[in-house]
């Protein structure tokens, strides 16, 4: 598989040089899932020596997890132009919904107004594919067991013995994080209040297809694209955890449908609760989470996954500009005040739907009844779409212009003479600032080596999800995550102070090439 161009290919290794020896990496991730595999990508893309640290020997996966992208996933992978490989192999669908309601996000304004079926062993190996052409070096089969950080670094030690030295560790190591636990970051929520079993199985006979709703919670049979039965049900009691086998299974399906329909051959089989917890923080000096080692909740909506990219593509810019000593640490702080809030509301709209689902009782079938009402509505709808396919996300910048701090949609531009989408201008996820105005007269000549300026034309109407129109600017500065970091007139009032915040100071550039010039 090419996913990179071949200019900017670089050459593929899948375990660092000199692995009996000692070594340093800018940055270190711990967890090769999407989450760790998108912010190696992102770091690599801006030139950072990252290396990830992986428990498997392959990126195979055993068993179905995650199910898909979001919307607003999708267009971040477009940004960076490998959007068109994960939707080669997945099936657009409308995926967006809330409890049992599904929500119709096909008019909303974006390219990509729908779902992608996708399960999660191609996403990681689709994302593996990248990575490896990024020539980024992976750790396999070993797993950080500590480390202890200082001023200038993390010392980093993993299973078989090996010690590494990073500027910076990432834990994306999964709701059971140690790096998250060795920190000290506390995890804090709601314990489970229901426990669910996912298989892939075959059974002896024709099972009750479909989905059933009972006083014990909800319970489905389908076909996977295995070919096998997937198999969700809620177990009738929290007392069972740890890795659950046939007999749990068995056990549950009786409870359910009185048989087990002649259950056997289990490919896999999982427990997952409807936990809610977040980290308290998601940095601890040079410890930084993501992805679920940062938020867990039940995945009712499939917000995991999407959500831990996400998180990946925000930080990776920031943390490669403080490695690179363009920006200070403080920047760090940003991706924590970012963040936080969007997950935060993850784990509330994921605890409102089991709430729903939970029991089958006349009042909560009653207020089922009326939310599905509720959104078969349009604005609602549309609202809950935009919430649940990640597309109206917000980070609060300031008062301002209601792009600021929002999605820069994907608008159809004149640049350089030519028709072009205003994605492609971030595939190489640099920041740039688009001028609508007739007299070009923006000079970011300070920022010039590290922000890039195009004028551009658009006739059409600005529109975002879940607002509607909004006044066309006459400027637009775009950070390599696609939100906007300032919106401008013809006085270009603040665009130096936006510039400086988030791309460091001018001239930051040339004085870390100064640096590095007189310490050879």
């Amino acid at each position: 598989m090419t996913i990179l161009p071949p200019t900017s290919r670089s050459r593929s290794r899948t375990e660092p040089a000199g692995t009996n020896g000692p070594a340093h990496h800018a940055v270190l991730i711990a967890g090769g899932g999407p989450t760790g595999l998108m912010l190696a990508a992102e770091l690599a893309l801006a030139d950072i020596d990252v290396a990830i640290v992986e428990r498997r020997a392959t990126q195979e996966l055993v068993g179905t997890r995650a199910g898909g992208l979001h919307a607003r996933t999708i267009e971040i992978l477009d940004q960076r132009g490998v959007a068109s490989h994960f939707l080669a192999e997945g099936q657009i669908t409308q995926l967006a919904g809330f409890a049992w309601t599904r929500l119709d996000i096909s008019d909303l304004p974006t390219r990509h107004a729908y779902g992608l079926a996708l399960r999660q062993s191609h996403i990681e190996r689709i994302l593996a594919g990248w990575v490896s052409e990024l020539a980024v070096p992976i750790y396999r089969e070993r797993e950080v067991t500590g480390f202890t950080q200082d001023e200038s670094g993390v010392d980093v030690t993993l299973s078989d013995g090996r010690s590494l030295r990073a500027n910076y560790l990432v834990g994306c190591d999964g709701g059971r994080s140690l790096v998250r636990k060795a920190a000290g970051i506390d995890f804090v929520g709601t314990d489970p209040t229901l426990s669910n079993l996912m298989a892939e199985v075959e059974l002896r006979e024709e099972p009750a297809w479909g989905l059933r709703h009972d006083a014990l919670g909800f319970h489905g049979l389908s076909k996977s694209e295995s070919g096998h039965v997937l198999v969700v049900v809620t177990e009738e009691t929290l007392e069972r955890t740890g890795e659950p086998g046939l007999r749990d299974l068995s056990e549950a399906l009786i409870a359910i449908y009185g048989t087990d329909f002649g259950l056997h051959s289990p490919a896999w089989i999982s427990r997952f609760t409807d936990a809610a917890r977040q980290a308290a923080s998601y940095r601890k000096g040079r410890v930084l989470l993501a992805g679920d080692a940062a938020h867990i909740h039940h995945s009712v909506g499939g917000q995991g996954l999407n959500t831990g990219v996400q998180d990946a593509v925000n930080l990776g810019w920031k943390l490669a500009q403080v490695v690179k000593g363009i920006s200070p640490e403080s920047l760090l702080d940003t991706y924590h005040a970012e963040r936080h809030p969007v997950a935060a509301r993850v784990l509330r709209n994921t605890m409102a739907q089991i709430a729903l689902l939970r029991r089958a009782d006349n009042g909560l079938i009653a207020a089922r009844e009326v939310m599905s009402e509720l959104l078969g509505m349009d604005e609602p709808r549309r609202r809950v779409g935009a919430m649940m396919s990640g597309l109206d996300i917000h980070y609060d910048l300031g008062e301002g212009h209601t792009l600021l701090g929002r999605r820069m949609p994907d608008l159809d531009l004149v640049a350089h003479g030519r028709p072009q989408r205003l994605f492609t201008l971030l595939h190489r996820a640099r920041p740039v600032l688009i001028d609508f105005g007739e007299a070009r007269s923006i000079d970011i000549a300070p920022w010039a080596d590290r922000v890039d300026i195009i004028d551009a034309s658009y006739d059409g109407a600005w529109q975002l999800p879940a607002i509607g129109q909004v006044a066309a600017p006459q400027a637009v500065l775009v950070r390599p995550d696609g939100h906007v970091a300032w919106v401008g007139d013809a006085s270009r009032h603040g665009l130096a102070e936006a510039l400086t915040a988030w791309f460091g100071p001018a001239g930051a550039v040339a004085e870390q090439r100064r640096r590095r010039r007189r310490n050879k």
